[in-house]
């Protein structure tokens, strides 16, 4: 058992440690999580804004004197060695230290991820993202840079496509065939919302606007169902997914193949519902031809008739990820990885008219949302990935609605999450 082994390593006083990077709302709930976890302590935490960095580890239980700054690898290993906790403005900075067992980023940023997860590789050291954005962006070159050095690269468990391919492994272990993979969005898709549209409701769930709106608008699903589409071969059944309504007793037959009623056009789909009935978690849904098979199903509740939908009715984001970190470094088990080849991908489309000199904002911002569709359809149409929006200068005139293309932006080229999509897109079978 995992949890046996992480109690050896507190009972021996040798816990993982842990580079991470982010101090924001996900990467201080995560350091509160690890808190909580035995055998598994942050020794460093990197956020650019190095006072939120303080804060989350003070309020895990840190005491201020136990808490160092340190922008090189001498001052910080010198803390690491006095068995004080290093904050740092520097990404990269854990990746270096020989003090650290494994660096995890738990940022919503693709570029933040990219640079942290390079700079791991670089320095033999396994990554852990929470950050499915960057895994969208950049995972497969990052996989096969890790491989290259003998290194684990993985995306966590906790959100939707760790929860997912957990699922579907039971699933496909059992030998049954899936028809849809995917998860229940929390809130009505509307791609026109912005900061100012979700401002009420992000500040009654006290979140940042921005973050709200990439919920609303679709951008946080789309990246969600990409990362597992990714990671399963699973395809959507059209541009943006079909996202109908509903709940445990739809499900099944509204997923079932369109022979048999449903609006499934081929089995290994991935899509989303909406509705509060199954917001929140992830689910499965396959079709059974073995008669006694279904006979047994039905008894146990599971469904009626050949259709049935495996449901886990929640996620726990980042204060899950603790599992697979502790299964990376223990057990040297991925969690979640994605194929060699892309079978989908997250494209800009313009939220308003953009002009010449528009720098495109956030994600959930007012000038661009992130839409899903089959990768081969993303490079024919030359769709700049989502993942690279963030900061993109426009140089051409784009509707909106409109996708946008690679050549209607310039992006910063040297950049590492730029750098690294361009060489993972050179290594795509034409």
């Amino acid at each position: 058992m995992i949890r046996n082994e992480l109690l050896k390593r507190q009972s021996e006083q040798r816990p993982i440690r842990l580079g991470v990077s982010g101090a924001g709302w996900m990467g201080s709930g995560f350091v509160a999580a690890v808190s909580h976890v035995p055998g598994m302590c942050v020794t460093v935490l990197a956020d650019a804004n190095v006072r939120a960095a303080h804060d989350a580890l003070i309020a895990s239980g840190v005491a201020h004197e136990q808490i160092v700054e340190a922008n090189n690898d001498a001052t910080a290993m010198d803390a690491l060695s006095a068995g004080k906790r290093v904050i740092t403005g520097s990404y990269p900075l854990a990746a270096q230290l020989n003090a650290v067992d494994v660096v995890v980023d738990v940022t919503p940023s693709p570029a933040i991820g990219a640079e942290t997860a390079y700079a791991a590789i670089q320095h033999g050291k396994d990554v852990v993202l929470v950050n499915i954005e960057a895994d969208v962006t950049v995972g497969r070159i990052l996989k096969r840079l890790a491989n290259k050095v003998g290194v684990l690269y993985t995306v966590s468990s906790g959100d939707e496509p760790g929860c997912l391919i957990e699922l579907y492994d039971f699933v496909t272990s059992l030998g049954y065939q899936p028809m849809v993979i995917g998860k229940g969005k929390n809130n009505p898709l509307d791609p026109r919302a912005n900061p100012d549209t979700v401002s009420e409701s992000a500040r009654r769930a006290n979140k940042d606007a921005y973050q709200t709106a990439s919920y609303v608008d679709g951008t946080k699903t789309m990246f969600e169902m990409t990362c597992a589409a990714n990671a399963t071969g699973c395809l959507p059944m059209q541009r943006g997914m079909i996202g109908p309504e509903a709940n445990l007793q739809n499900v099944s037959q509204i997923f079932a193949l369109e022979a048999d009623g449903g609006v499934t056009q081929f089995p290994g789909a991935v899509d989303f519902v909406q509705g509060s009935a199954m917001a929140g978690g992830v689910f499965i849904t396959v079709r059974i031809d073995d008669a006694r098979i279904c006979d047994d199903l039905n008894y146990l509740k599971v469904g009626k008739g050949r259709y049935f939908t495996f449901f886990r009715p929640y996620h726990l984001w980042f204060l899950e990820a603790p599992i697979s970190i502790a299964r990376a470094v223990l057990k040297r088990e991925t969690w979640l990885v994605p194929l060699d080849e892309p079978v989908a991908d997250v494209m800009t489309v313009a939220k308003r008219d953009l002009k010449p000199g528009d720098i495109l904002d956030d994600f959930g911002g007012y000038t661009f949302y992130g839409v899903m569709d089959r990768a081969f359809v993303a490079r024919q149409a030359n769709a700049l990935p989502v993942g690279l929006a963030i900061g993109a200068h426009v140089v051409r005139p784009v509707k909106c609605g409109s996708l946008v293309t690679w050549d209607d932006v310039r992006l910063d080229e040297g950049s590492t999450v730029v750098k690294l999509r361009r060489e993972q897109d050179a290594l795509i079978k034409r």
